[in-house]
């Protein structure tokens, strides 16, 4: 690590800490030329993968299109804002863990209609009437009847 005030490599640590519930480390560091001290703050740069849309799009994960779709299911349900938070943080790891550059909208859906039916069923009928294209009440009638025998 660079000083930033005599731009010297020379610099030792003098104290860590965990900050930000335990996703940054701050760092204390003094400068072995000059002594002055200052801070750093480490985070890890945790890469998501593409989504590789239907028609073959491919376009960066967006964090803010998967939390408005989870909040336009959830319109008007009881749920926490904090479980909604935890979903969509269950949702990232999933989607880290499968180690992929690239993964199918489809595979995302999934994941995400997996954390509505734990967060709320009326939610989940809505989110997967309009993921699976439902063309008639016969489709609704068929999803919640499997959602009732799983229960």
């Amino acid at each position: 690590m660079h000083c930033p005030f005599c731009n010297t490599q020379d610099t030792k640590v003098i104290d860590s800490r965990l900050v930000a519930e335990g996703e940054q480390v701050r760092r204390r560091r003094e400068c072995n030329v000059c002594g002055e001290r200052f801070t750093t703050y480490e985070t890890a740069e945790l890469v998501m993968p593409r989504i590789v849309k239907q028609n073959g799009n491919r376009e960066p994960f967006d964090e803010m299109k998967l939390r408005a779709g989870l909040q336009r299911a959830l319109e008007k349900r009881p749920v926490a804002v904090e479980d909604i938070e935890a979903a969509i943080t269950r949702i990232k790891q999933a989607i880290r863990a499968t180690g992929e550059r690239e993964l199918p909208s489809r595979i995302l859906g999934n994941f995400v209609m997996d954390e509505l039916k734990e967060l709320d069923q009326v939610a989940y009928v809505r989110f997967a009437s309009v993921y699976r294209s439902f063309q008639d009440l016969n489709e609704f009638r068929s999803e919640i009847d499997r959602l009732e025998k799983k229960d």
